[in-house]
């Protein structure tokens, strides 16, 4: 095995805010995995508020480079485990290396992952676009400049729910609401009840993650479903959630990889909540590997590429929301230059 990455800084195509602040540009790591003259690809992007960037994915990544290319490369599960022990404090780089030994795997069978596992991917749901905090104005016209089918729009500020009542005279699409933790108890109580007559289809991560409390209380009142996203981040998290939430939201970056994601899903299931697979403002690389686990869930959010101004290669593209898989094999990626 041999392993290289590069790093790009990938600009918005409009300033991109949430109620954690705002970003005009992606940090992004892409790796490579070289084996027997395969290469498989994989992406983690830096995400501020959880204290990782590309440079300390860098660093991890040299101190133990030579154990990473070491490993006898069978199938990918065992490689995760390994990858798990050996950067056990950065499931952001592990989901990199995660993905791009799962590209290798498909690559070796001949198939993309969805055809290993099986999947009709017919029954992939139809992916949102997300509309980040802006005035008013700025919010209609991202919507007019994108029409679809299912909008996120972000939430967790003053007058939001006014905002989302003006953005609804604009469209009858799909509603869904993220509050990246912002809200209180007492706020989200009042709030999700007025998003309801506004046809808002579910809430996510109202409260502050560790507001188990509130969300027992929002869980047992709530007039809608309330999906996890900041509480639910590795695999241990699903069985907390069970009877606090009604549904969990999925992040490759977070969980540190397709291996967990699907226990995550598999355990979600058992538990009777619902599922969403979620983005990270992916590249190309990155959304291809959400899209190989579509059919697995009930909501996807996999507009990364749709919402960055540059990308890193081709993947998956979409149609007015409905996942367009190519026939390339593995995560179904092409690496513009690596």
């Amino acid at each position: 095995m041999k392993v290289s990455y590069k790093q790009y800084n990938l600009p918005f195509k409009h300033p991109f805010t949430i109620s954690k602040g705002t970003k005009t540009h992606q940090p992004t790591l892409v790796v490579e995995l070289e084996h027997f003259g395969i290469k498989g690809y994989g992406e983690a992007p830096a995400i501020s508020y959880y204290n990782i960037s590309v440079e300390k994915m860098i660093e991890d990544l040299e101190k133990k480079r030579a154990f990473v290319e070491k490993f006898s490369f069978t199938d990918p599960e065992r490689y995760w485990h390994y990858l798990h022990h050996l950067f056990p404090a950065n499931n952001f780089l592990v989901c990199a290396l995660d993905m791009a030994g799962w590209d290798i795997y498909g690559k070796l069978k001949g198939k993309q992952l969805h055809e290993l596992w099986v999947l009709d991917t017919t029954k992939s749901p139809l992916t949102d676009y997300t509309i980040g905090i802006d005035t008013i104005d700025n919010m209609v016209l991202k919507m007019k400049e994108k029409p679809w089918p299912i909008y996120k729009i972000k939430v967790g500020f003053e007058n939001d729910v006014e905002t989302v009542a003006q953005l609804r005279k604009y469209t009858d699409a799909i509603f869904r609401v993220d509050a990246n933790a912002a809200w209180t108890l007492e706020e989200a109580l009042i709030k999700i009840s007025l998003l309801k007559e506004l046809r808002v289809e579910l809430i996510e991560q109202p409260l502050a993650k560790d507001n188990w409390e509130g969300m027992k209380v929002l869980y047992e009142k709530s007039p809608l479903p309330i999906f996890a996203d900041e509480s639910c981040v590795i695999e241990s998290d699903v069985e907390k959630c069970y009877q606090y939430f009604h549904g969990i939201n999925i992040k490759l970056t977070k969980c540190s990889g397709i291996t967990p994601a699907r226990k995550m899903i598999t355990k979600a299931r058992e538990l009777n909540l619902k599922v969403m697979i979620g983005c990270m403002n992916e590249s190309s690389v990155g959304t291809a590997a959400i899209a190989q686990l579509a059919p697995l869930v009930d909501y996807i959010d996999a507009d990364g590429t749709m919402l960055l101004a540059e990308d890193v290669g081709n993947g998956v593209s979409f149609d007015y929301g409905k996942i367009i898989y190519n026939n390339l094999l593995g995560l179904g990626i092409s690496i513009n230059s690596f």
